[in-house]
């Protein structure tokens, strides 16, 4: 589902990833851990088309993602990859429904829709009742599922999460968690988290520990 090969990245004369390979299967649930600084979110935001590697191959889906145009390139990351970070950036605004919907609208597709798989992920997360509230009328925790949610809305092929839990209480941490997984068995979605929480770290099917920009150990 997504091949790194030899990626190299640097901001000025700071190398931050220094020839980083890697595949991920279908389906794998893979924790990617280190350092601050150690180029974790770096990966991530490469492997998710988010920014660009100096040198290397990116494949997600048997596509590889440095080919593609920057239009061609935003089409290809709305349709196969969902994203969760540690700030669920929903619009205040908007409803928990209106917010999960926008990337489907965003991607042309019907109105009704989006709406219905909108309100199936919020049934699936136990907020269907909370589906007309605003973000300010939410918890923390229920916010983020909403973000998940919005992740979900185009049924990507890839979700990558970019400590998802950091904000959130142990509770909903653990509630936050074990959702990740549940929806990998309903779904069968490959998940590439980057965290600090090394309960969740343990859970995934593989722990990557990145040091310097390198990976130095990999752990099932």
């Amino acid at each position: 589902m997504i091949l790194v090969n030899d990626i190299h990245k640097s901001y000025g004369s700071l190398e931050v990833l220094k020839g980083i390979s890697l595949s991920i299967g279908k389906g794998e649930i893979i924790s990617i851990v280190g350092a601050s600084g150690a180029g974790k979110s770096t990966l991530l935001h490469i492997m998710g088309t988010l920014d660009r590697a100096d040198a290397g191959v990116v494949e997600v889906n048997g596509v590889n993602v440095r080919k593609l145009s920057d239009k061609k390139l935003a089409a290809f990351r709305n349709r196969h990859i969902g994203f969760v970070f540690q700030f669920h950036h929903l619009l205040p605004e908007f409803t928990a429904l209106e917010n999960i919907c926008i990337p489907g609208f965003i991607g042309g597709r019907n109105r009704k829709e989006v709406e219905k798989k909108a309100m199936d992920l919020l049934s699936f997360m136990g907020l269907k009742e909370r589906f007309h509230h605003k973000p300010a009328e939410l918890s923390g925790g229920e916010q983020q599922r909403v973000a998940v949610a919005r992740a979900l809305i185009n049924s990507p092929d890839v979700v990558l999460a970019d400590e998802p839990s950091g904000n959130l209480d142990s509770a909903s941490a653990v509630e936050l968690h074990s959702l990740f997984f549940s929806l990998r068995n309903s779904f069968n979605q490959t998940y590439v988290i980057v965290t600090h929480n090394a309960d969740l770290a343990n859970m995934a099917d593989r722990k990557l520990l990145i040091r310097d920009g390198v990976i130095e150990k990999t752990s099932a």
